[in-house]
């Protein structure tokens, strides 16, 4: 099949490889709003590596494995050690698999860019896990010469615990980030976002946007934003469709006042650059 070209303006390629998880956090971005509706339909490590090595992209670019918590996809070592070496990969994951033969079959060489933040970066959701034993699996990792971090949500429930992780983390020798919480909580909207009205739960108006993200479902549809991965919406393609090609465009939708949070938020870029944000949205209107 012809090859799918990145456009060198994208900042991000998220690959879901499923949108299952071992965990039940009520803070889950994926569950936004309450409405998760996308059909968890998981496509084989094969189909997932014939489609990704499609893509050509700038090298600074690299391919991102998530979920859900993409460790539970059943050849989720496999994909890795089959992506094409062009290819850059990372990983975000909440490191609830088995470190030992993930060790002994991923040649942290596969994981390695250089970039300004971790290959690995694992979500700390301190409901779920222990934070020693977390810290023992990371440590681990770096020794065997992974690039990984942790990565703490500033939920307001959270704060002592997060502190708490930052502080025994920074001791340790790990990598510890924070990243700001999503959403509402108590009533109150939380997060930093270039188009607050898009996220305010309003009236829903009609406008055009584009995406600086390439975004992949399990069933390797890709989608013109999280919130049409999440809610079920149609898909702009499939990787495993041979024609399928990226349009750099702006794109109507009716839901502006129902975006996803990660989608408007503002964010460092890849290069942790604070000011970006994944989504260009202009021409909004009321809806008729």
């Amino acid at each position: 099949m012809k090859e799918i070209v990145v456009p060198d303006r994208y900042n991000y390629i998220a690959c879901f490889l499923t949108l299952d998880c071992n965990l039940k956090c009520d803070y889950c971005i994926n569950n936004h709003h309450g409405i998760y509706k996308h059909k968890n339909v998981n496509r084989s490590g094969k189909d997932w590596v014939s489609g990704l090595n499609r893509l050509v992209c700038r090298t600074d670019l690299p391919v991102t494995l998530q979920g859900g918590e993409p460790s539970l996809h059943p050849d989720f070592i496999w994909i890795i050690k089959n992506i094409k070496k062009q290819l850059n990969s990372d990983i975000l994951t909440n490191l609830l698999f088995d470190i030992d033969r993930f060790i002994k079959e991923i040649d942290p060489a596969r994981l390695y860019r250089d970039a300004l933040y971790p290959s690995i970066r694992v979500s700390y959701h301190p409901h779920f896990m222990k934070l020693e034993k977390l810290i023992s699996k990371v440590l681990k990792m770096q020794k065997a010469g992974f690039s990984i971090g942790v990565y703490g949500i500033l939920h307001p429930n959270l704060e002592s615990e997060m502190a708490e992780a930052k502080d025994k983390c920074f001791k340790s020798g790990i990598d510890f980030r924070e990243k700001e919480f999503l959403g509402k909580f108590d009533g109150k909207l939380y997060g930093k976002y270039f188009y607050p009205d898009a996220v305010s739960g309003n009236i829903k108006k009609n406008y055009i946007c584009r995406n600086s993200e390439l975004i992949i479902g399990p069933d390797t549809n890709v989608f013109k934003c999280h919130h049409d991965l999440y809610g079920g919406f149609s898909a702009i393609g499939n990787l495993s469709d041979p024609g399928f090609e990226i349009k750099d465009i702006f794109r109507a939708c009716a839901n502006y006042g129902d975006c996803n949070p990660c989608d408007i938020k503002i964010k460092t870029n890849r290069f942790q650059v604070y000011g970006h944000t994944s989504v260009e949205i202009k021409d909004i209107r009321v809806n008729s």
